[in-house]
């Protein structure tokens, strides 16, 4: 494992006010290091979590609604006596 580590290609990217001297880290697939290696692609695309079950389902929005309009209709019996 260590001697794969010392032969791994390096990064290479240098500084710029400093000394000027490349990076010796070992390099990722994109050439660059960990550090190095540019902007991330971000988060996954498309959210796979969300809707599924608690306040935003589906059956807690019907069960809301119901109890909303069943509000509704108590409130228009007791303004009608």
């Amino acid at each position: 494992m260590l001697l794969d580590m010392q032969n791994a290609p390096r990064c290479g990217a240098r500084t710029k006010s400093r000394s000027g001297k490349p990076c010796q880290s070992p390099a990722m697939p994109n050439g660059r290091c960990r550090v190095h290696g540019g902007l991330s692609p971000g988060a996954p695309k498309g959210n796979q979590n969300a809707f599924k079950h608690g306040r935003y389902s589906a059956r807690r929005l019907a069960e809301r609604r119901h109890m909303a309009a069943l509000i509704k209709e108590m409130r228009d019996l007791a303004s009608n006596l």
